[in-house]
């Protein structure tokens, strides 16, 4: 993924290729795909200096996968054995 970041005052829409926009406030930064700085509207905007590409984003904020998490702590709330009545009432 690609930093990019908004060097404008005010909040900007970045379109997207497929139809995406992201929503940058200002001074902030967003990640897209390397591929979407090909994107024409996008580079129109690189090119008018309203926003600058940073690099590569870092990888430490990823959220780990499912199999990639460890095992689930169950001392939290525990299953009760409450049965819920169901059917024709």
């Amino acid at each position: 993924m690609k930093e990019i970041r908004n060097t404008t005052q005010g909040p900007l829409r970045v379109p997207l290729p497929r139809g995406k926009t992201l929503h940058l406030p200002p001074r902030q930064t967003g990640r897209v795909a390397p591929a979407a700085l090909e994107h024409p509207p996008l580079k129109k905007l690189l090119e008018a200096g309203q926003l600058e590409v940073l690099g590569d984003a870092e990888q430490e904020g990823r959220r780990p996968l499912k199999s990639e998490r460890g095992p689930v702590d169950s001392r939290g709330h525990g299953h009760s054995n409450v049965v819920h009545p169901s059917g024709d009432r």
